[in-house]
């Protein structure tokens, strides 16, 4: 019974493990008119002042520093553009 629940246990665990690593949004994200297929991870801004257009179906995270550090600035939902003199980069699950 203890081995079937552990065999049991740690294929769970697997498949969320693997499930969670291959998501990515579906749809666009534009950063400064550069367009982002099905984006998943962190996206330079380049100049300012930056916008940010989320037409994917996650949310997009838009950070005050570089490679996605700093302070989140806003959270940009699906739908909505955002406007910023002070982004550094933008983060989408």
């Amino acid at each position: 019974m203890a081995t079937t629940l552990g065999a049991f246990v740690a294929s769970a665990a697997l498949a969320l493990t693997v499930s969670g690593s291959a998501y990515a949004a579906e749809g666009v994200l534009i950063v400064n008119g550069a367009e982002y297929k099905d984006p998943s991870g962190c996206y330079p801004v380049i100049w300012y002042p930056t916008s940010v257009t989320n037409h994917t179906d996650a949310i997009a995270e838009v950070h005050s520093g570089p490679n996605c550090t700093g302070l989140v600035e806003e959270l940009v939902h699906p739908g909505q553009t955002y406007h910023s003199e002070t982004a550094g980069s933008v983060f989408v699950l």
